[in-house]
């Protein structure tokens, strides 16, 4: 990590992040302290860290401070990976999505609410959303409205209905705006029908429409009390809208990959046994699988110790990656939702809010399974340019060529002219022979595939 204060930390005037020495930090600055210390005093602190709700923490000297204007600072617990709403599966943001409700009511009964209700102070930390931000809370005020209403609705109702009641793909809608679908869109692209469920009618439709009416009239809006127990009544009527919400993944092209392939069951195991040597003589550390599909060799790392990101292009397959994670209480896998063709950029305040994927890198061990053929062929990308990506990506390359005589490869050439004469192996071995030295390769028994086991000839 960097050194010194983190870029996306700046909009919150209670606290920011900090590096210090190579450790994550947090400061709490003067603002902050009545709120910081009502946390503990309440109980909440220790309620939501049970629960595994709240990432632990521990309060380290004052000296350690970024300036002058700390009261406190804390050393929270580091999570492995930094991930994005609009790299979740449907499941995923609704998990999240519960998680911060759930918080919400907690903090109702111990006296305070959550301040902001952005997707992004959550992550994934074995294998469950927990909150991130420590200082996202502040002291209930009665007849007060949440504050952070609109925030929810705009960063997981609002992606969520769309992505079950008109389109999955519509929660990449999240990438291009940062701070939630904005509502008067969401109920444009609603279906009409959508108008008659009493939770959509009122959180987005209604939302939208007030949102509107007081849009640029600033004093306007009338000043309304709401009592404990209406806000404990939105926060649950807020729930049973997003449990009640569904998406069953099927229907996309590669989905059912692995029941849809050309590979016998021997076939199979051989593959399993090439890809467990090679993960062994890689070491340790974090393994992103590329081209994961449903997870199942990102399992292999995984049972093995490894912490393990598993991205994928196809929304089914992310989403069954995650829901088997979840049912077999697997906490080393990350399944993530990610076009390698054009992955998510940095972006955000002056490009630093949101880390590009290889910003968050790199990984010791790169996976990359009947994965070249799609790149290569679906997306016209040179084994030259896809080896430095991998090289940027990781120091061991664990990577699978698949031949134009596979069946996966003749579906990809079956409805595009073959424009590709130096797809073969040697083409591939000179693309990558730049950026990587081979260490070994192995032939997939009853394939006519090769699994290579790479590392990065210098430095990323």
């Amino acid at each position: 990590m960097r050194e010194g204060r983190l870029a996306a930390s700046f909009r919150d005037p209670a606290g920011f992040l900090f590096v210090r020495g190579g450790r994550l930090y947090r400061q709490v600055d003067r603002g902050g302290e009545p709120d910081f210390r009502l946390l503990g005093a309440s109980g909440l602190l220790d309620a939501l860290v049970g629960k595994r709700l709240l990432i632990p923490h521990r309060e380290v000297s004052l000296a350690l401070a970024a300036d002058t204007g700390a009261v406190a600072v804390i050393e929270p617990e580091p999570v492995p990976f930094i991930s994005y709403p609009y790299e979740w599966s449907f499941t995923q943001l609704k998990d999240a999505a519960l998680a911060t409700l759930r918080i919400q009511a907690m903090a109702l009964g111990k006296g305070m609410v959550l301040k902001d209700a952005s997707a992004y102070n959550v992550q994934f930390r074995q294998g469950w959303p927990v909150l991130i931000d420590t200082l996202s809370f502040t002291a209930y005020r009665e007849g007060e409205p949440w504050g952070a209403y609109r925030q929810f609705c705009q960063h997981f109702l609002a992606p969520l209905a769309l992505m079950a009641r008109r389109d999955v793909r519509l929660g990449g809608l999240l990438r291009e705006h940062l701070d939630g679908v904005p509502l008067d869109l969401a109920a444009k692209l609603l279906p009409w029908r959508s108008r008659l469920e009493p939770s959509l009618l009122m959180h987005i439709h209604a939302h939208a429409a007030s949102q509107r009416r007081h849009a640029g009239r600033p004093g306007v809006a009338p000043k309304v009390r709401v009592s404990r127990r209406a806000l404990e009544g939105l926060v649950d009527s807020l729930r049973r809208e997003i449990e009640g919400l569904r998406w069953s993944p099927g229907g996309t092209a590669w989905a059912d990959y692995y029941n849809d392939t050309n590979y016998s069951g021997a076939a199979l195991e051989s593959k399993k046994a090439i890809v467990g040597e090679f993960l062994a003589a890689t070491g340790d550390g974090v393994v992103w699988d590329l081209g994961a599909n449903n997870g199942l060799f990102s399992r292999l790392a995984a049972d093995r110790g490894r912490l393990v990101v598993a991205v994928d292009a196809d929304p089914a397959a992310v989403e069954r990656n995650w829901l088997e994670c979840r049912q077999g209480g697997q906490p080393l896998l990350l399944p993530l939702l990610t076009d390698l063709a054009n992955p998510g950029p940095a972006q955000g305040w002056a490009h630093a809010e949101r880390m590009s994927l290889l910003d968050r890198g790199p990984a010791a061990t790169v996976m990359a399974l009947a994965l070249v053929h799609h790149l290569a062929i679906g997306n016209n990308v040179p084994f030259a340019e896809m080896a430095r990506f991998l090289a940027a990506a990781g120091e061991y390359l664990i990577i699978e060529f698949v031949p134009k005589s596979d069946s996966q490869v003749r579906r990809l050439l079956a409805t595009r002219t073959d424009v590709f004469p130096d797809y073969g192996l040697d083409g591939f071995r000179a693309g990558f022979g730049a950026a990587f030295e081979i260490l070994k390769q192995a032939p997939v028994d009853g394939s006519e595939r090769t699994l290579f086991l790479m590392r990065r000839k210098c430095p990323r």
